[in-house]
């Protein structure tokens, strides 16, 4: 499958939202009866959070699905309500929705720890995520894993969340704040306050950039 560059604009909907103190490689993606998908991404990332949260492959599914047929022409219900909502921040009332790239994230406190397997970043790109927000990673590997799949490494302060479960997350000018090499970026969550919250990530190598913004290591690789 091919996988698109970094638009301008990111909309995120939590699709998965962990208040363990740690989320494991395993739980992200479960060793054993996976091993014989490796050849069949699609068909391995069903399990992705499988003994974690069940619901999630479901519920990035909806999202992926929204995010072709808006691409295809089309705008479903739901997408269009949180759109008009995006649009209701001021600076952004008219920017061209086709600017905006919808896609899925996971939030958990530390994910990543344990093994290095790169099918727990992978599997969530393949369901169409293209971030993860953490208080912290568990390992510099799961986040490089993470990067090699054009995945931001959102960072967000401890303490109470500004969003939970289900929520549509709004941040703007992502592909600047990634050239720009910003360390701080702002967020909203679309509901009726529109509240705005700061996103944090941790500095990026030149060349971790680019394969954000080229969308994955694959392309970097195509491209340069």
């Amino acid at each position: 499958m091919k996988l698109p560059e970094l638009n301008e604009h990111m909309l995120l909907k939590v699709c998965a939202y962990i208040t363990d103190p740690v989320t494991t490689t395993d739980e992200l993606i479960p060793s054993g009866e996976t091993g014989s998908f490796r050849s069949n991404p699609m068909g391995l990332a069903e399990f992705t959070l499988s003994r974690r949260v069940p619901e999630y492959v479901g519920k990035a599914k909806v999202v992926m699905n929204y995010e072709k047929e808006r691409k295809d022409g089309g705008c479903p219900e739901e997408v269009q309500r949180i759109l008009e909502k995006v649009h209701s921040i001021h600076g952004y009332e008219k920017i061209d929705d086709q600017t905006i790239d919808l896609s899925s994230t996971i939030y958990a406190v530390k994910p990543g720890d344990g093994s290095a397997r790169e099918q727990a970043a992978s599997c969530q790109k393949v369901l169409g995520g293209w971030a993860n927000i953490a208080n912290e990673y568990a390992t510099k590997r799961y986040r490089s894993n993470l990067i090699n799949w054009g995945m931001l490494p959102f960072i967000i302060d401890k303490g109470e969340l500004p969003f939970t479960n289900g929520d549509y997350i709004f941040i703007p000018k992502i592909a600047d704040a990634v050239k720009n090499k910003a360390t701080s970026m702002k967020a909203y969550v679309v509901n009726k306050d529109m509240k705005e919250f700061e996103l944090k990530m941790d500095e990026l190598t030149d060349d971790e950039r680019e394969i954000i913004l080229d969308g994955c290591l694959i392309n970097y690789y195509r491209n340069h």
